[in-house]
């Protein structure tokens, strides 16, 4: 037993001299991993906002485009037509079975 312990103690110095760059080595890998996924969040994020205000920019262009009076503007001066007085309204009436 004492002979096997004494081999574990010689070993065991090449042991962690082999492990300690090892584990740097990882250590160092994982820094960059964490830093280009870091980077990858701050693209994401940044592309995140410039979609936000595009949508917001979006939004407001559709209730200018939709608003009543443009679309009264452009049916009067491009296309010729006007609002129906009410001697031109015609009802119809449908009688079911």
């Amino acid at each position: 037993m004492n002979g096997k312990r004494n081999r574990i103690f010689k070993i065991l110095p090449f042991v962690v001299a082999i492990l300690i760059p090892l584990l740097l080595g990882l250590e160092v890998w994982q820094t960059g991993r964490y830093r280009k996924l870091q980077k990858e969040i701050r693209e994401l994020e940044n592309k995140q906002v410039e979609l936000v205000e595009e949508n917001k920019k979006l939004i407001s262009d559709i209730s200018v485009l939709s608003s009543s009076e443009r679309i009264e503007k452009i049916a009067e001066e491009e296309l010729n037509m006007h609002k129906a007085e009410t001697k031109d309204i015609v009802r119809i009436e449908i009688k079911g079975n």
